[in-house]
């Protein structure tokens, strides 16, 4: 019977594969005067690494005027009726750096060494998804507007990433103090430095945050890439976070992990640069792992008892049913015992967290990164529902995997 219907759904999601294909072509005729619509913004896109000579990136002049997608697929604004992270929680952002001159982050960022610069600009614009304050007339803001941020490099100047650099970063944002620390990087090996270093902030009771899988490749055209493990995300202790899309599905190109602990919004999401008060677009799961680190944060701001094993699970039992659970931050806050707004009640009584058509004024340089993701992210679907969703349903948070699972 099983086999019957996941049969069934292969054949099912591959005729939509096709039929949206042909939509892409038809879209792909509109003529010049109706591709752009008149509101539209176009957003530089946040790289995750800069190639050898490439130019550091830079501000943007661009802004958003509107709530982004994702925020309002979080129900961000209504989230923010519980808690802020006000001042309480510390949250280390391992990545690239964090610039000590991005307006949104002024005076609550702490660097550790050189960390308080960001040439590549990744790391800031996952501090802003975590806690950019917010700007009047302005929709975006960040998930936990009042958290201290810890800057800790854990890649080289031009984001490339080994195991050394970020074991030494998660030590790092130990000492610095943090509760809650983001990790970008997702390395194909573990070693005994990752595990090393994942000890220590357990028995330190920090939560780590990390991305399942590599950001995808800017030119990637392909989603022929085989399910497997990433590290330190797929270390025991470890809360493992994988992005999705406005539809919920993965772009092309994608990297896929063997498990995921937690699903959130991580392509074409809009965050801030390492210099001014502009805007720009980036997509990959080490953002999604932003926006579940910043509800972390509010979490453990919220209700301060918990420890970092308490809130991971916190965070799992509350996201919204899926085959990886949907990251629900309001769900997760107004079900803190405690919880005072009028609004506030059971986890579930509240509404979810629903995928909702994009507004933002961002449209056109999202509809782009849509229709060349469909594809492939359908695709993804269907490995998906026949081999990832039954293996992470027959596990809970969240066992231990040696690194000689890896394959390359």
């Amino acid at each position: 019977m099983h086999t019957m219907r996941r049969s069934r759904l292969r054949h099912s999601l591959l005729a939509l594969l096709t039929l949206m294909s042909a939509s892409t072509v038809a879209l792909g005729k509109t003529t010049a005067a109706d591709a752009v619509p008149r509101d539209t913004v176009r957003l530089s896109v946040m790289p995750s690494r800069l190639e050898a000579g490439a130019a550091c990136t830079g501000g943007s002049t661009k802004v958003v005027p509107a709530v982004p997608w994702e925020q309002r697929n979080l129900q961000l604004p209504r989230t923010r009726q519980f808690a802020q992270g006000a001042g309480v929680v510390t949250v280390a952002v391992v990545d690239t750096g964090v610039s000590l001159q991005a307006p949104a982050l002024a005076g609550r960022v702490t660097a550790v060494g050189g960390a308080g610069a960001d040439c590549v600009g990744h790391g800031t614009f996952v501090a802003g998804l975590i806690a950019a304050a917010p700007v009047k007339g302005v929709g975006f803001a960040g998930v936990a507007q009042q958290a201290r941020i810890v800057a800790v490099r854990g890649t080289d100047e031009r984001g490339t990433a080994t195991d050394a650099t970020v074991a030494k970063g998660i030590r790092a944002a130990v000492d610095a103090g943090a509760e809650v620390i983001e990790v970008s990087p997702a390395l194909p090996r573990n070693s005994a430095r990752l595990r090393s270093a994942v000890s220590y902030a357990a028995d330190r009771d920090a939560l780590i945050v990390a991305a399942a899988v590599p950001d995808a490749p800017g030119n990637a055209t392909s989603s022929a890439h085989p399910p497997r493990d990433y590290w330190p995300a797929a270390e025991q202790g470890v809360l493992s976070v994988i992005d999705v899309d406005m539809q919920g599905g993965r772009p092309q190109g994608a990297f896929t992990p063997r498990s995921a602990d937690l699903a959130a919004p991580g392509d074409g999401v809009i965050g801030v640069g390492p210099k001014g008060g502009g805007h720009f677009i980036g997509s990959g799961a080490s953002l999604a792992a932003g926006y579940v680190a910043g509800t972390a944060a509010l979490v453990r701001s919220a209700q301060p008892a918990l420890t970092a094993a308490e809130t991971a699970r916190w965070l799992t039992t509350t996201a919204y049913p899926a085959a990886i659970p949907r990251l629900d931050p309001y769900s997760a806050l107004a079900s803190v015992p405690g919880a005072t707004h009028e609004t506030a009640g059971p986890a579930r009584d509240s509404p979810p967290v629903r995928l909702v058509r994009d507004e933002s004024g961002v449209r056109a340089t999202r509809r782009a990164l849509v229709l060349a993701g469909v594809g492939g992210g359908l695709v993804l679907v269907v490995v998906w529902a026949s081999v990832i969703a039954p293996r992470g349903r027959a596990r809970g948070w969240r066992p231990a995997r040696d690194e000689d699972s890896a394959t390359g």
